[in-house]
């Protein structure tokens, strides 16, 4: 693997309490990474690197202290040279108020990071309004300048659009990629079901051959949730499948 990034160790997702009991602060933990890439594991072909933070952020919806978390993963992943945090989109439909709240979400946001000198910055998933193209194209009018992380599965199965359709609206302002696999086969979470790459339904080689085209640069991520859905199969077994994605 090239890069990670994380939205849970060792069962929590509160990454900066975790981080705190660890290491003590960001300069030590980023030591200790600086150390590992210097005397790397026999065989091993080096650390990745860390390419966002997953936070619970919504820009629609979010409640007190929400900010005050945000701000402290954001400590932590600037201190670490991790040039992206993930935030959801939130709300329902997308529409006029809650573009407004989410724009002034972002407006906070981008005073907190010009204050405290920050080089990390927020990219948006496309996780629960944001699912569809035109959905996107208004969001981009109300929050100029803001990364699209594109669920690609999650605007797949549960905006039903094609993937190729929602890049060519919106290739343009992505900046990373989650992709997964699921059938069509109600779970006790979701009216899909989660599966190992390459055995459920979603279009992973299309996909591929778009980004290719594309030459997209930023990272492609497998989201495995077993945090989520215990019943899902060990991370290993799920990466070693997806090497027939080919990404």
């Amino acid at each position: 693997m090239d890069a990670v990034e994380l939205r849970s160790l060792a069962g929590t997702t509160d990454l900066p309490t975790h981080f705190a009991a660890q290491y003590g602060s960001p300069e030590a933990l980023s030591e200790h990474l600086a150390a590992r890439r210097r005397t790397p594991r026999t065989g091993s072909g080096g650390d990745p690197s860390i390419v966002a933070l997953g936070t619970s952020f919504r820009l629609i919806g979010a409640g007190p202290g929400d900010r005050d978390a945000l701000l402290a993963q954001a400590l932590w992943a600037d201190g670490l040279g991790v040039p992206w945090l993930r935030v959801f989109d939130g709300g329902r439909e997308a529409d006029t108020g809650e573009l407004a709240e989410a724009a002034a979400a972002l407006a906070w946001w981008r005073e907190e990071r010009r204050r405290c000198g920050w080089t990390v910055d927020l990219m948006v998933e496309t996780h629960d309004s944001l699912l569809d193209a035109a959905r996107l194209a208004r969001a981009a009018e109300r929050l100029p300048g803001l990364g699209i992380l594109w669920d690609a599965h999650h605007m797949w199965r549960k905006g039903g659009e094609d993937p190729q359709v929602t890049w060519a609206a919106i290739g343009d302002r992505v900046v990373h990629v989650h992709v997964k696999d699921s059938v069509a086969v109600p779970s006790a979470r979701h009216p899909f079901t989660y599966v190992l790459p390459g055995r459920g339904d979603f279009p992973m080689g299309p996909l591929a051959e778009t980004l290719r085209r594309a030459s997209f640069r930023g990272a492609v991520s497998l989201e495995w949730e077993r945090l989520w859905h215990p019943d899902l199969p060990r991370l290993e077994e799920a990466l070693e499948a997806a090497r027939t994605w080919g990404v």
